[in-house]
């Protein structure tokens, strides 16, 4: 496996653009399951997941083709996707168990063809992401769900869903997804309430209602959808990725550096994670490209926060941030409310010296003088994320391995940082 080498204590200055966003990418491919029209996204992307899905979604029967590759970072793919028969139905184990966003084709093709048949799915293992919420919101909608030897058995009554009222007793980014995709080709009217809120659902249902769908509430708890008999292709950018982007934006105030974050309204969708950050000391700075990130204050400050929905401070922001509070000028809490075992990065973080201590789902943070680089184990995506940033100001050189969980969710990371003077490089066959 290939492990990242990272030299710290170098100031980082200059300009990162931010790639589209992952999590609205993947749904937005799986959408191309409900019209046998061409659905052309532009960018997206070049990362582990897309290319996994795609796999997934070309067994499907979706034909898809590259457009353009996008060589420079930031520049994004264009792939359209083109679906005209649904040639398989089922969704097999050994592709859905890499990745979790798996489970969102399970709605296309269960409105589109009347029936699904999906493994249950994998992904970062990060605590117990059950998927009741998906399959409570297909039963009222009409659907019969069987759950036998590790797959989901879905079938619609006379081969289409009917509208109904899918209520979420707690907040689903996935389900509100799933449902709603579902419900663009159900009979009749579908009322979505306790939607999540999150800036790639909006992304999804603006894709959506380009394809013919009629979706409103955008934005809000509560989402309305007039079913469709069909629906036509489009052409569709997705939105630029929030947590890569505040990924980088702790790495400018880590670094004492000064980073300009480019892409389109990025402080419109990083609404929690600026809001925590400025607390923090980190300020923002709008320009005509995007935005500038610096640390305005002489030491990072503590903060106390707790991971919420949207648009609270988001979960997959929390391993960063508790890299950035090692370096705080006192003492910070945070509490991770959303996955109960996303707090596996910790010891790693602790291997480089960090002083933190666990009581459940709270991480008491005190601020050290110096991390010390060390060779350390990836166990999740962000986590990942989190002791790439903690190896940037750590003293002497930190050994970040199992990267191929930041392959799933950072585009072109080595590039990027050394573009603003990281020392950081990959190499190939020394990891553990």
């Amino acid at each position: 496996m290939d492990r990242l080498a990272i030299t710290g204590g170098f100031r980082l200055e200059g300009q990162i653009p931010i790639s589209g966003a992952k999590n609205a990418a993947l749904p937005l491919m799986c959408a191309s399951l409900l019209t046998k029209n061409k659905l052309t996204l532009s960018n997206l992307p070049h990362l582990a997941d897309i290319k996994t899905l795609q796999m997934l979604l070309e067994g499907h029967g979706v034909k898809s083709t590259i457009l353009q590759d996008g060589e420079k970072p930031g520049e994004g793919q264009v792939i359209s996707f083109e679906t005209p028969d649904i040639t398989n139905t089922v969704a097999p184990y050994d592709i859905v168990r890499k990745m979790r966003a798996s489970i969102l084709v399970l709605g296309p093709l269960l409105a589109r063809e009347g029936e699904a048949t999906v493994s249950l799915p994998g992904g970062c293992a990060i605590g117990n992401r059950p998927i009741d919420l998906h399959l409570k919101g297909f039963e009222a909608m009409g659907a019969k769900i069987e759950l036998e030897e590790g797959y989901v058995r879905a079938s619609a009554p006379n081969g289409r869903l009917t509208g109904g009222k899918v209520h979420f007793p707690t907040v689903s980014v996935g389900a509100t997804e799933n449902i709603l995709m579902a419900a663009t080709l159900a009979s009749g009217m579908t009322t979505i309430e306790n939607a999540a809120r999150e800036p790639e659902i909006s992304d999804l249902a603006h894709c959506l209602n380009a394809m013919g769908a009629e979706i409103t509430g955008i934005g809000t708890r509560t989402l309305e959808v007039k079913g469709k008999e069909t629906l036509h292709g489009a052409e569709y950018a997705v939105m630029p990725d929030r947590i890569e982007a505040g990924s980088y934006a702790i790495a400018a105030a880590m670094t004492r550096g000064e980073i300009e974050l480019i892409g389109d309204n990025l402080l419109d969708v990083m609404t929690g994670t600026v809001g925590v950050l400025k607390e923090a000391g980190v300020d923002f700075k709008e320009t005509d490209n995007g935005v500038i990130v610096t640390l305005g204050s002489e030491k990072i400050k503590g903060v106390d926060v707790t991971t919420q929905p949207y648009p609270g401070f988001p979960t997959d922001m929390q391993a960063q941030l508790m890299a950035m509070m090692t370096q705080c000028d006192s003492a910070s809490v945070i509490n991770e409310s959303i996955f109960e075992n996303r707090f596996m990065h910790v010891p790693e973080l602790c291997r480089m010296g960090a002083d933190i201590t666990m009581h459940g789902s709270t991480a008491i943070v005190r601020g050290v003088d110096q991390l010390l680089g060390a060779p350390v184990m990836a166990t999740d995506l962000r986590a990942s994320m989190s002791l790439v940033l903690a190896g940037l100001v750590a003293d002497r050189q930190t050994f970040v391995n199992r990267i191929y969980h930041l392959d799933r969710g950072y585009e072109r990371l080595v590039e990027k940082l050394s573009a603003v003077g990281a020392k950081i490089t990959r190499d190939a066959n020394l990891g553990i």
